[in-house]
């Protein structure tokens, strides 16, 4: 059994999930890459495309999938002196719901928001990307 608050789930991941995931992914011209990961947990990593952003900025994601539709999807963006991130999660943990966000920018179990998020990896993805985006043209938007 997986302890509670280490953001994973007791199920197996998924891998045929993650095997569409990333077909879907690498489809799309706001990745520059995404790969399957087999080193430590098994998790798909989605670089996004620098020409997306303003400045000097790296961003990714990284998805965890389990058999039972727990999910983590952590979004982090890189610069030289500051990150900012966040997190979609369902897992079972003490410090929220099943379903939760750990909202930017240090996606911090303390400021972490229960949720709802839709049954279906295709429908997760969807929501996540529509964020992304929504960061992207705020940054724009700041610039």
């Amino acid at each position: 059994m997986v302890p509670v608050d280490d953001g994973a789930s007791p199920a197996p991941i998924d891998r045929s999930v993650l095997e569409r995931m990333q077909s879907r992914f690498v489809a799309s011209r706001m990745n520059k890459s995404a790969e399957l990961v087999e080193e430590g947990n098994l998790h798909l990593r989605v670089e996004l495309s620098q020409e997306y952003y303003p400045g000097e900025v790296s961003a990714r994601f990284e998805i965890r999938w389990y058999r039972n539709d727990d999910f983590n999807v952590h979004y982090q963006e890189e610069r030289r002196d500051t990150s900012w991130k966040c997190r979609w999660d369902r897992h079972p943990n003490a410090h929220n719901s099943r379903d939760h966000f750990h909202p930017p920018p240090a996606d911090s179990h303390n400021d972490a928001e229960d949720a709802q998020w839709p049954p279906d990896h295709r429908d997760v993805s969807r929501l996540v990307f529509d964020r992304i985006e929504k960061r992207i043209e705020t940054l724009w938007e700041r610039r």
